[in-house]
């Protein structure tokens, strides 16, 4: 048996709640909107980092199998961009039922009408083009009980997340009013992109929509995607003015070409009709392929050792479990809910 321990369990830090629902593996617009924040704030604050298995039944109930594999996957893509299990706490949602007693209180201090205009959750429908379950409608009200039972402080997420944090801000408020203060207000923080264009030239990248650079693609893949990106539609030879903006090419050379000079040489060329998209793809390639060989290698440091992996997941998940336990049990005194069985 393996001794698993944290170097970091210092209550007085602020504490941050974020995770990712496991729909599929993580891709880059991930890593700029919400993982990159992650892995910066991680020895600053206490981070808890949910893998929200139960938020993913709310797409599609009958799809367990699937679903425990995409939890698997997420996992490692969060260990291999560099979270540190010692420091941080990445835990199993369904390993703390407390959450989903939460989420019960806070269904009756949401109308209907509030649910459905959720602008988070409108545009999902919209995009999936999905005849919603109720659990879907009210996936926001479960996000609340995730982060309110961890009192965060600070929430990274993408912005497409943002009214989820302004309504659970609002129940926060409601249940202070209501009982006396409880929960802490919480506060977003979106990544240094708030949303990366698909490499089809879509407003969204999407790990269900085949338009995505994984993270964990390998070399080959990685430069099939590049060169079959998207690039200005109107430019017919490399010696056209091209486009720059709303390009994925660039948008990619700005979030991960650490050479800001050759970035903007590149730019400025295209403009102007001086390069070709074959060497801009060529470029942004070894950028990119240069950023995802660590992150390839700790996947793989994970992969080959799943007792591992397997260990810092039940012991997150029990940590998490006790700080979410401490918080329920103060929620139910200020609401004085067990009176009559004390």
């Amino acid at each position: 048996m393996l001794k698993f321990h944290y170097k970091y369990m210092n209550q007085n830090k602020k504490r941050i709640l974020t995770g990712d629902t496991p729909s599929g593996r993580l891709h880059i617009g991930h890593y700029v909107g919400t993982l990159e924040n992650r892995v910066k704030l991680q020895h600053e604050y206490d981070t808890f980092i949910l893998l929200a298995n139960v938020h993913a039944f709310a797409n599609d109930y009958r799809k367990s199998e699937e679903i425990n594999k995409n939890v698997y996957e997420v996992y490692l893509d969060n260990l291999a961009v560099g979270i540190d299990p010692e420091v941080s706490t990445i835990y199993l949602e369904s390993g703390i039922p407390e959450t989903l007693e939460l989420y019960s209180y806070f269904m009756t201090m949401v109308t209907h009408a509030r649910a459905i205009r959720n602008p988070s959750v409108k545009d999902e429908i919209n995009y999936k083009k999905l005849d919603p379950s109720m659990g879907f409608i009210c996936y926001p009200i479960l996000q609340a009980a995730d982060i309110l039972g961890f009192n965060a402080d600070l929430v990274p997420v993408g912005e497409d997340q943002l009214p989820v944090i302004e309504q659970t801000r609002e129940i926060a408020r409601d249940f202070n009013k209501a009982y006396g203060e409880t929960f802490v207000i919480p506060s977003a923080k979106v990544g240094r992109v708030a949303r990366l264009i698909g490499t089809d030239g879509k407003l969204k990248m999407s790990k269900s929509g085949q338009n995505a650079i994984l993270l964990s693609d390998d070399e080959e893949t990685l430069k099939k995607k590049i060169h079959a990106c998207y690039t200005d539609p109107s430019r017919i030879h490399a010696t056209d003015p091209g486009k720059v903006e709303e390009n994925p090419i660039f948008e990619y050379h700005k979030a991960f070409n650490p050479n800001k000079d050759e970035v903007t040489d590149l730019e400025n060329r295209y403009r102007l009709g001086k390069v070709g998209d074959k060497e801009v793809k060529e470029k942004l390639f070894v950028a990119m392929n240069n950023f995802l060989v660590p992150i390839r290698e700790k996947r793989k440091f994970y992969e080959d050792r799943p007792e591992i992996a397997k260990e810092i997941l039940i012991e997150s998940t029990k940590r998490a479990r006790k700080v979410v336990i401490e918080i329920v049990e103060k929620v139910r005194e200020q609401m004085n809910i067990n009176k009559l069985i004390k």
